[in-house]
């Protein structure tokens, strides 16, 4: 009969968060705050482990859902004194690198994806189709700036100073979490903020990686060949589980394929 030793040298653990997808608000499927705190609060909480692994793959998306979660991560590591590495896959651009930069350490694969330190606004312009098809656009506000940057109506050289604004704004806060998070790593002669992107090695010489390495090479590295790993995925309704939101996940799929596209993946 196995017998408990209160004495016996324990084996570490580390609990292993997974995040892969855009970042988005919505409901549907897209990392949010919202959906990843049960399972980030578990992982930091439960069983006290040694340490934190995030592993990566996200073109990005809101930069109101990537700090809300960065933030988070950040809270409970410092609550909890526990390090946190992250492990990018395929991609961790825009958002996803603010993810991994919530991490004290970034492993990244020779051929992984990351940076775009931008923030991007996209749109259509229809007006044009709704002169040719004789439909009048009809908008009543009170304020002035209520109907800024109107897709059915012509683009007006103020919207689009406005817009830019805020634009340069968002990206101050996403540079600014870079050079806290990335202190003294960061490549002083290269301009890092341009929206460009780094692949593998060239992202480690740029300071905005720390290693080539993949996640149980590195963990065992770190904490022994013994460390236990504790996984952690999103839960999904039944629904979901049933696959009863075809729709839905017909669309998500679309919007994620399409960020994804972005960096050729």
């Amino acid at each position: 009969m196995i017998r408990f030793n209160p004495f016996s040298k324990r084996s570490k653990s580390v609990a292993v968060v997974r995040l892969a997808g855009a970042i988005s608000a919505g409901s549907r499927g897209g990392l949010s705050d919202q959906s990843l705190a049960p399972m980030i609060e578990k992982a930091f909480r439960r069983g006290k482990p040694d340490a934190v692994a995030l592993v990566l793959n996200s073109p990005g998306g809101s930069p109101v859902q990537s700090a809300l979660i960065g933030a988070r991560i950040r809270r409970l590591a410092e609550e909890k004194n526990i390090p946190v590495y992250a492990f990018v896959e395929d991609v961790a651009a825009s958002g996803g690198y603010w993810l991994a930069a919530a991490a004290d350490e970034i492993y990244v694969d020779r051929s992984s994806i990351v940076g775009s330190i931008g923030v991007i606004s996209a749109g259509f312009g229809a007006h044009e189709f709704l002169a040719r098809h004789g439909i009048e656009r009809r908008v009543h506000t009170a304020g002035k700036s209520k109907s800024m940057m109107d897709p059915f109506r012509p683009e007006k050289e103020e919207d689009v100073a406005r817009l830019s604004s805020l634009l340069e704004q968002i990206h101050e806060v996403f540079k600014d979490h870079v050079l806290a998070r990335r202190a003294g790593k960061l490549n002083e002669d290269e301009d890092l903020f341009t929206g460009e992107i780094w692949v593998g090695e060239k992202a480690i010489e740029a300071g905005l990686a720390d290693g080539i390495g993949h996640l149980v090479p590195v963990l065992k590295q770190k904490f022994g060949d013994d460390v236990r790993l504790r996984r952690y995925d999103r839960s999904r309704s039944l629904t979901q589980r049933l696959g009863m939101r075809i729709a839905n996940d017909a669309l998500d799929g679309l919007e994620e394929r399409a960020s994804f596209a972005r960096f050729g993946l």
